[in-house]
């Protein structure tokens, strides 16, 4: 494999006694998300620059609004520290520079009250590469290489921007997705087209989407073969996040596991037909928030009308989940539009500007 990484790891570098006392130095250092760490040696940090063909100083973006520098070296210690291996290095380093977009707002997503997590959706060969699990427990611990990416995320976002509870973190609550969130489309068991295509990155080529998410919230509709009636189930749910959380319309995600999935592809729905359908159902009027103790806040405006989606483009229809059972996932949007998903191919640049000279 090429190397790429011969400059010395600016890194500083310490001698501990042993795996014990790595884990007692790490959670002593405030370094960690709670559990324990594999200890970032100089030979596994190089391992994943290696795999990834990338210089220990190169630029992976630049927080904008705090201004903050981050270097791949700097995202393999705490990838390694995850439990990531080399291969899932390319992952981590698309991932946090999608986060880094203007348009994310890694910043607000990241210090708000509201407690959001970066959800991860993962395209493309690589789920097959690394062994990325698109079925049973699809939002669970499904398999090492979603875990230890999505927490790679978190771990990077503690040790580089200082996303800690009770720092720049003020989540009231948070979520157990800000351990990890991070799941595999199902592409092979589908006729849809995958998220990252939707999303604009040709067919083929392996892609991440970022989302700033709420905890998904379950659905289950067992009882019909309509694909209208399913959807309107997981509108419904969009319709209780507007009333119980959030008016405001942004990125919503849904997955949809194989049973509904089939149901829906049988009747010749394609995800724009989903989007479509979900875009008109799943909105509410502001007088709506006097049935759930928030009538203070309805004013004269109670005929107003609130969409979940801005548009039917904003909805991230992902095919994943375990093969029976009637269910499905609604992940709600931290804050509306304020924030939006980005996605972005891995080790390709699409719509680059060609060399000059």
């Amino acid at each position: 494999m090429q190397q790429t990484t011969g400059a010395n790891l600016a890194a500083r570098s310490y001698e501990l006694d042993d795996f014990a006392a790595a884990q007692e130095f790490y959670h002593a250092q405030g370094w960690t998300d709670g559990l324990p760490v594999v200890p970032p040696t100089e030979a596994a940090v190089r391992a994943c620059l290696d795999w990834a063909m990338m210089p220990p100083d190169q630029l992976i973006g630049i927080e904008p609004v705090r201004e903050q520098p981050v270097t791949a070296e700097k995202l393999a210690i705490n990838a390694v520290m995850a439990g990531c291996l080399p291969m899932h290095f390319p992952a981590v380093v698309t991932a946090f520079g999608a986060m880094l977009q203007p348009e994310f707002l890694l910043h607000g997503a990241t210090a708000s009250t509201g407690g959001c997590a970066v959800l991860v959706v993962l395209n493309g060969p690589i789920r097959l590469e690394i062994g990325a699990g698109a079925s049973f427990n699809a939002l669970g611990n499904s398999d090492r290489a979603t875990a230890v990416i999505g927490r790679a995320l978190r771990l990077a976002l503690i040790n580089l921007m200082d996303v800690r509870p009770g720092g720049i973190d003020r989540s009231t609550l948070g979520h157990p997705g800000k351990f990890s969130y991070c799941l595999a489309e199902d592409e092979e068991d589908t006729t849809w087209q995958p998220l990252s295509v939707v999303r604009g990155v040709p067919e083929g080529i392996s892609a991440v989407t970022v989302m700033a998410a709420m905890a998904p919230r379950q659905i289950m509709n067992e009882w019909t073969t309509d694909p209208r009636e399913i959807l309107e189930t997981f509108a419904a749910e969009m319709r209780a996040n507007l009333r119980h959380y959030s008016i405001h319309g942004g990125n919503y995600a849904i997955v949809i596991p194989k049973q509904l999935r089939d149901h829906i592809q049988a009747a010749g729905w394609s995800k724009r037909d989903i989007a479509e359908f979900v875009h008109e159902r799943a909105r509410i009027r502001r007088a709506e928030w006097a049935d759930v103790g928030k009538g203070a806040v309805v004013r004269d405006r109670g005929d107003s009308v609130y969409a979940a989606l801005d548009s039917p483009d904003h909805l991230l229809v992902i095919a994943a989940g375990g093969p029976a059972g009637g269910f499905g996932a609604v992940i709600p949007p931290w804050l509306g539009h304020k924030t939006k998903a980005v996605t972005a191919a891995i080790g390709a640049c699409i719509d680059c500007e060609p060399p000059k000279g």
